[in-house]
């Protein structure tokens, strides 16, 4: 990492809400989470994309590491993340990146990818806005299951997306594809604050939609992260990647409150 890159960190700013602050008790959920993940196939080969969750730990960990687990092992292949996730702050049109040159986490500074901001920022709908990246948690929450799992030998290219079409999203997703070293990371909740049945019918549907590759079956409402997942959605269709549901569940199966549940689900493409 650089002299400047140590002089303009993003510092965490959910640490000790969304997740643990202290770096042991941190490692510990993130291996925890992992640990009672289901296993990928041996050998099997590392996906293009995941579908995450980014709620707090104890609500959507074990769901995140049910994408984050197809991964594991791949650390000597990946060397950058594309990290795409709502503004849920700072009202947004188009996409953000940040001028920061590392995010930190309590398990240390992952430096962003000067390359890949580059190329994004020559995209029509992106601008450089720190505000919206400044209190984000959507992007923040995955950033510790990313160093566990594949060390310090990542770069990051952090992009919130605001009031955007699935066009403009998958734009930017293809100038930064890449190859087989780069990972792209889709940060979506699904439902908000339905009933517990209610919530699993829509959230099913919502799923549905994304195994089959159908971008106007996935509403503003279906997802948080709606203009990301669709844009993924598209991007992924024109790459010709096959879209695996990997878990679906919801607060109320994580928590045990079943009135007014958040929706969560797990995809991995490849």
């Amino acid at each position: 990492m650089s002299d400047r890159a140590a002089r303009l960190v993003r510092p965490a700013a959910v640490a000790g809400t969304f997740y643990p602050a202290d770096p042991e008790e941190l490692l510990a959920s993130v291996e925890g989470a992992l640990a009672g993940a289901d296993r990928p196939v041996e050998q099997a080969p590392a996906p293009k994309a995941l579908v995450v969750p980014h709620a707090g730990y104890q609500f959507s960990g074990p769901v995140a590491a049910t994408a984050f687990s197809r991964i594991a092992g791949a650390a000597d292949r990946i060397g950058r993340v594309v990290l795409v996730g709502p503004s849920h702050r700072v009202p947004l049109r188009g996409l953000a990146v940040s001028s920061a040159d590392a995010f930190e986490t309590p398990l240390g500074q992952i430096p962003l990818d000067d390359e890949l901001r580059s190329v994004a920022l020559g995209r029509p709908a992106v601008e450089a806005d720190d505000r919206a990246h400044a209190l984000e948690h959507s992007l923040e929450v995955q950033l510790p299951f990313l160093q566990v799992l594949l060390g310090g030998h990542f770069e990051l290219l952090p992009l919130v997306v605001g009031s955007c079409p699935p066009e403009d999203v998958a734009d930017v997703l293809d100038a930064v594809w890449g190859g087989s070293e780069t990972l792209i990371v889709i940060s979506t909740d699904l439902s908000h604050y339905h009933p517990y049945g209610e919530a699993t019918s829509l959230d099913r549907r919502t799923a549905a939609a994304v195994v089959s590759g159908h971008v106007d079956d996935v509403g503003d409402l279906d997802a948080c992260g709606a203009s990301g997942l669709r844009g993924m959605i598209s991007a992924a269709g024109r790459h010709g990647l096959r879209t695996e549901l990997l878990d679906l569940r919801n607060s109320g199966d994580i928590a045990g409150d079943r009135t007014r549940v958040v929706g969560y689900g797990a995809f991995a493409l490849d």
